[in-house]
């Protein structure tokens, strides 16, 4: 295990929104090394494949030096344990966030004690942003890219157009 502190943003990342990268993009000025983790079993139907969600991720993160992209399957507390971190990064937007977020965090320090949870709460300009309302306005035919970064509402539209051609 190295000497960074290390911080895990975990998510399903389906797909990464504004509001992802201004947790991720404060959690990169905190710590030395973030790992963007995808869930691969999210409990989610995903629009975007695993690899496809990483992928959109590194090019979201790619300005962010100390920022990597992975992936996980089953527990996050065994990925952190395995990744070596001292914290698990959250953003709230919301009281029903906290909530959730809190039983979690409590959930996971029984599980791996010497794991802090860090939760943001997010910044006023992408507190409303969330990847079920992209996914919702987009297949509704609706422009998700002041929402998104670039990379991922040009894989939307791409996404679109090969949907209207099948």
């Amino acid at each position: 295990m190295s000497d960074l502190r290390t911080a895990i943003c975990p998510g399903a990342f389906d797909p990464i929104t504004r509001g992802h990268l201004d947790v991720i993009e404060r959690a990169a000025g905190l710590f030395d090394r973030v790992i963007v983790a995808a869930a691969a079993d999210s409990g989610k139907q995903t629009l975007f494949s695993l690899e496809e969600r990483r992928e959109l991720a590194r090019a979201a993160v790619a300005h962010l030096e100390n920022v990597e992209v992975d992936s996980f399957e089953g527990l996050l507390v065994e990925y952190a344990r395995r990744a070596g971190a001292v914290a698990i990064v959250k953003g709230l937007r919301s009281v029903d966030d906290f909530q959730r977020e809190q039983q979690m965090a409590m959930m996971n320090r029984q599980m791996l004690p010497d794991t802090d949870t860090v939760l943001f709460v997010t910044s006023p300009h992408v507190q409303y942003i969330s990847s079920t309302l992209v996914r919702e306005i987009w297949a509704l035919g609706g422009d998700v890219s002041r929402f998104v970064p670039q990379p991922v509402a040009e894989a939307l539209q791409e996404k679109r157009q090969s949907s209207q051609q099948a």
